[in-house]
């Protein structure tokens, strides 16, 4: 089964510690999740800033109503600059996302890498190829519109419809 790896960036008009301060607190994912997922966290340490070692627990629904537990843990935590997280349990095979922030001219840059691999040899890459890399794409475009509504945005005006 191949590594798929899949990047974000996005470009937010506020301090490195603003960004740390709202994209390190879990409870916040819920806020940038595509409301039709259902989002759920199901442990009670996610109203608390990440930290190496922090197993977070939730419920999701990414396609066709069918629930989805999942456990990630933070693996790397290096303030503000990045953290890191691992699939404990969920639908991949595996699954690693960074969470990188870098400061630039009035503001930062936030970049999401996501590297995964799904299970099933061959079916699942068709999988892959037909839905999951597709859905993905999808919730990280929704989470760039809630982002840009929280924190706003940076983004060249061609980017954003006319008003």
């Amino acid at each position: 089964m191949s590594l798929h790896t899949r990047t974000w960036t996005q470009r937010i008009p506020v301090t490195i510690g603003e960004a740390w301060d709202f994209f390190s607190v879990p409870d916040n994912l819920s806020k940038i999740t595509p409301p039709e997922m259902f989002f759920r966290i199901t442990n009670a340490s996610a109203a608390q800033p990440i930290r190496e070692g922090m197993i977070i627990t939730y419920t999701l629904y990414p396609f066709m109503l069918i629930p989805v537990s999942w456990a990630t843990e933070i693996t790397k935590v290096a303030k503000p600059e990045f953290f890191e997280d691992r699939q404990l349990e969920g639908p991949y095979e595996e699954w690693r996302h960074r969470h990188l922030f870098r400061e630039i001219e009035h503001g930062v840059e936030m970049t999401d890498i996501v590297d995964y691999r799904l299970p099933l040899g061959a079916f699942g890459e068709l999988v892959e190829s037909l839905i999951v890399g597709r859905r993905l794409d999808e919730v990280f475009a929704y989470r760039r519109r809630r982002i840009a509504e929280i924190l706003g945005s940076m983004e060249p005006e061609e980017n954003h419809p006319a008003r």
